[in-house]
């Protein structure tokens, strides 16, 4: 499939970050590790908004099972981010988020791309569990 057939994918959610002098390396851009927090954070925003409690309790918990990162243009202090995810696959236990870092001011400015794959698992067994029903219905 090509990137003309292929079907849009569903915003689940868009989060606006500052980047911050301290996220530079020396040689004066952000360091990539940046980039994966600022993923990190969008995810757990996205989370906090649609699961009561999902960072404690008994219940089940998400995992971070793999990571796709394509890095397309640095990003510089100052500037603001625009961390974009969405709904690229629902499985049984597991949700593929696609994500992109934009440009704050110029949506059109990719800096970021790829996806992240996060499963739920009982902590006490190991396990997958299914998606929580209010993950399912955000991505349905």
């Amino acid at each position: 499939m090509n990137e003309a057939t292929k079907p849009a994918l569903r915003k689940i959610a868009e989060v606006t970050i500052a980047l911050r002098w301290g996220d530079q390396d020396a040689f004066g851009h952000v360091n990539n590790a940046m980039y994966l927090r600022y993923l990190e954070d969008a995810r757990v925003r996205w989370l906090a908004d649609l699961v009561d409690d999902w960072d404690r309790g008994n219940g089940s918990k998400p995992i971070m099972a793999a990571v796709q990162a394509n890095y397309r243009r640095p990003l510089t202090w100052p500037g603001e981010i625009v961390v974009q995810l969405f709904c690229e696959r629902l499985g049984n236990s597991s949700v593929t988020i696609a994500h992109r870092i934009v440009d704050a001011r110029d949506a059109s400015v990719l800096h970021m791309d790829g996806n992240v794959v996060m499963v739920w698992i009982d902590p006490a067994t190991g396990k997958s569990t299914a998606l929580p029903e209010a993950i399912r219905a955000a991505c349905a």
